[in-house]
């Protein structure tokens, strides 16, 4: 994170900026080398799976086509809905994946120099004509993959979490609700978003 979104937060939200500092410098930074597609298939695979079960069913997707080190989207399109589920993907996953293999030759997903020229508003909206692909999905490509600064994924569980938390609610806030108070936070939300899953965190490791 840089200065100008640690100064602002910090002056933003007291109850954020006592997070921030008991937790450091924000190490949230987009993954390079990385294609947009290649991203959505990797976060359809992870989807509501825990990370060691996520990681062996796509370690074994990835080991399909031990010719390359991530397939390209014709070798998805030509491989058979059986092998895809033979790595450990549900059908539906199965389905998600080649949808995206599809829509990445059909130039619906754009490349990373493509992708670059388009709001994060129009990447919501192109991508979510995908199959299984939702706009906690794309949210998390706009973070993780492409760097984007201000994103709030208001519905993530652990965003919602950390904001009870470091609140003292009882109940997670509703998404308008953690939305409308997250304006405040604008334009540095990814960075918000990054402490609050840290805050989740920090209570897992005092539970232990």
């Amino acid at each position: 994170m840089n200065n100008c979104a640690a100064e602002h937060l910090l002056r933003a939200d007291k109850k954020l900026a006592a997070l921030i500092k008991q937790v450091g410098a924000c190490s949230l930074k987009p993954r390079r080398g990385v294609q947009p597609w290649q991203a959505l298939v990797r976060s359809v695979a992870f989807q509501q799976l825990n990370g060691n079960a996520a990681e062996t069913i796509f370690n074994r997707f990835l080991a399909l086509f031990p010719e390359t080190k991530f397939p390209t989207p014709q070798q998805i399109v030509r491989a058979s809905d059986e092998q895809l589920r033979s790595a450990g993907l549900s059908g539906a996953k199965a389905a998600a994946i080649k949808d995206i293999a599809t829509k990445t030759l059909a130039g619906v997903v754009p490349d990373r120099r493509a992708i670059a020229k388009l709001s994060d508003a129009e990447i919501v909206e192109r991508l979510t004509a995908i199959r299984g692909v939702g706009p906690w999905t794309v949210e998390m490509l706009l973070m993780f993959t492409l760097g984007r600064p201000d994103v709030l994924p208001v519905t993530d569980y652990g965003v919602r979490n950390g904001f009870a938390l470091i609140h003292g609610l009882k109940e997670f806030p509703l998404p308008k609700e953690l939305l409308a108070y997250g304006e405040r936070w604008r334009p540095y939300r990814s960075a918000a978003a990054w402490y609050l899953w840290r805050a989740v965190d920090l209570a897992r490791k005092k539970a232990t």
